[in-house]
């Protein structure tokens, strides 16, 4: 990412208190439920779902943002004001999120909860993403070709991952190409709508404080 890149995206850095403590929370509350699920894997929700693999990429894809920042970003940026709390809470909620689902069988006992999550936390984590990296004016046009672009990617990598972790070894195989095709298409529906939300926000001023 260039120094053209970071200065442009400052506005995405500025974020109230309140943004900065419910991060905090999210990311607690998120390292919480996955200390539980070491200890008590029974209790998790996600004992036959890849649960190794999510105790590895969940606090992974959580702390992806801070880890960059601390390495790399606040020493590039002089016009980040601060740590991007707003774009953390965004990438680190869909983890939590899911995690919650998991935990209260969510996802087996309603109906429409799986495809519900694929589009809102598909939304959340791509605007999170745009808010930290993007370039900032974009145009909606282009703002919506980014979040696109990350979005599919990270559905179509998060589908394979599924797969290989679990699927193929489980009775969900002989509905796995619907469900996938649903999956994908609400996961780019919710990534569609991330980036025009994150282009008429940018439009806008940004809050101090």
């Amino acid at each position: 990412m260039t120094m053209a890149t970071l200065k442009t995206s400052a506005p995405a850095a500025v974020s109230r208190p309140f943004t900065r403590y419910a991060a905090l929370t999210a990311t607690a509350a998120l390292f919480l439920l996955l200390l539980t699920a070491l200890i008590w894997p029974d209790l998790s929700g996600i004992k036959g779902k890849a649960s190794t693999a999510r105790l590895v990429v969940y606090p992974l894809g959580a702390m992806v943002l801070p880890l960059w920042w601390w390495a790399y970003g606040r020493s590039r940026s002089a016009l980040h004001t601060s740590f991007p709390w707003a774009a953390h809470l965004l990438i680190t909620l869909p983890w939590l999120v899911d995690l919650i689902g998991n935990r209260l069988n969510l996802f087996d006992t309603i109906a429409w909860w799986d495809d519900a999550m694929h589009f809102v936390l598909w939304g959340l984590l791509t605007a999170g993403v745009l808010l930290a990296f993007a370039p900032w004016p974009l145009s909606r046009g282009l703002t919506a070709f980014v979040a696109l672009g990350f979005g599919v990617t990270a559905a179509v990598i998060w589908e394979l991952g599924e797969y290989y972790a679990f699927i193929r070894h489980s009775a969900e195989l002989r509905t796995a190409y619907t469900d996938t095709l649903g999956d994908l298409s609400l996961g780019t529906l919710g990534a569609l709508l991330a980036g025009l939300i994150v282009s008429h926000t940018r439009r806008r001023p940004p809050l101090q404080g």
